[in-house]
């Protein structure tokens, strides 16, 4: 209903006309006192603003749950973080992306932003991040643990959710170590504190 809404009225005449109701070319002319190629036309317009709101519709929906669509996009993400390469994280956001970081009040929007957070970190560069793989109410989520750079032991950082939106990542929520402990599919000697590092 809401495509039709958007279309110049002619246009959503004449499709209503011969694609609701069932009227031939003719009788729809007739109606708009027009001729059989203008309401042809008026139908073709119709049909492809349709077409192409169903198409951006599609383009914008997240991608189903563990579908290799979604497994693409979080692997590449998790490829990103783990090496610390901020323009791969970049080019998956999408323009209005947001970090966030409850419950504290840090918050970035954008590329540049983004761009210009991640590397202030300590652990940025070296490689020594890991996100181990439960997912959050049927979304992807993971717990994220930093390597110890003296011990096979990866202490728990956070909980990092990714929010999809067709194939780019609209937002990203960090929670505090506090949030991953509670997360019953993340591994670790107590599933409270660390986990072995290495996959």
């Amino acid at each position: 209903m809401a495509g039709l809404q958007r279309l110049p009225p002619r246009q959503r005449a004449v499709l209503v006309l011969r694609d609701v109701l069932g009227f031939r070319t003719a009788e729809v002319a007739d109606l708009l006192e027009s001729n059989g190629v203008s309401a042809n036309s008026a139908l073709q317009r119709a049909r492809t603003t349709l077409d192409d709101q169903r198409s951006v519709r599609d383009r914008d929906r997240a991608p189903l749950p563990r579908s290799p669509r979604e497994r693409r996009l979080v692997g590449r993400f998790v490829d990103a973080l783990e090496n610390s390469d901020i323009d791969g994280l970049v080019a998956l956001m999408t323009e209005d992306a947001w970090l966030t970081m409850p419950p504290e009040p840090l918050e970035y929007q954008g590329h540049a932003a983004i761009a210009g957070f991640y590397p202030t970190l300590p652990w940025w560069g070296g490689q020594a991040l890991r996100l181990v793989s439960p997912r959050a109410n049927g979304r992807p989520a993971f717990g994220s643990y930093l390597r110890d750079p003296h011990s096979p032991i990866a202490h728990a950082y956070g909980l990092l959710v990714p929010t999809l939106e067709g194939d780019r990542i609209s937002a990203i929520t960090v929670s505090a170590s506090t949030a991953s402990s509670r997360c019953s599919d993340c591994p670790g000697p107590s599933t409270t504190r660390a986990c072995r590092s290495g996959r």
